[in-house]
């Protein structure tokens, strides 16, 4: 999905190192007080290629390649210790912060399976006809644990919010992001959408070169 200047998340109501395997997904020192901030990641931190993946859940993009290409990547790359797989938030709207700091608020193993199950369903909680995205999200944020008060505390933690926006904000300036999903291989980015597997292994093989 294209990106435009994100001025509405900044305005939201309250509620350089070079880039390697390593760099790509290093937690910054204000992110390691707050365990919702750190790193969210699968597969084998010691593989040789560390793939980041920056997106935004209400992406339509992001859910294409969640649902035809993340299967088999996550079976034949991560699962087998290939690849080590970062997430990075990149939200694009209101509605993307507030699913994404409802994921990083649960246990860091139900962040992975919650996300995969928001991609899967975005036409429904995102984009419903006579649904409100809030209370669809809210609904499956408690089938992930989260009860309605720990709900609404997320929604109202200005520093997590805060914090999201801000490290977003740094990542496209660093990588002059202007889409999602955006990928990078190492040191290497494909700013194009992956259409298929072969896509994607192409591009771990040049960055294993």
């Amino acid at each position: 999905m294209s990106l435009n200047r994100r001025s509405f998340l900044t305005a939201l109501p309250l509620a350089a190192l070079p880039v390697t395997a390593l760099t790509i997904a290093a937690p910054r020192r204000a992110r390691a007080e707050d365990i919702r901030l750190t790193p969210r990641m699968l597969g084998n931190p010691q593989a040789k290629v560390h793939v980041g993946e920056w997106f935004s859940l209400t992406c339509t993009h992001c859910a294409h390649f969640q649902q035809t290409v993340f299967p088999e990547v996550k079976a034949k790359l991560i699962d087998t210790g290939k690849i080590a797989y970062y997430y990075h938030d990149f939200p694009l709207d209101q509605l993307a912060l507030l699913a994404a700091m409802i994921a990083r608020s649960l246990p860091v193993d139900r962040y992975e399976p919650f996300i995969n199950a928001l991609l899967f369903s975005q036409d429904r909680w995102a984009f419903g006809q006579d649904t409100d995205p809030r209370k669809e999200l809210q609904q499956m944020a408690a089938l992930a644990g989260l009860s309605n008060a720990q709900f609404d505390a997320v929604e109202k933690d200005d520093t997590l919010r805060q914090a999201i926006i801000a490290e977003q904000d740094q990542d496209q300036s660093k990588y002059m992001i202007r889409g999602t999903p955006y990928f990078r291989f190492n040191d290497h980015p494909y700013i194009q959408e992956l259409l298929t597997y072969d896509d994607f292994v192409k591009q771990v093989q040049q960055a294993g070169n």
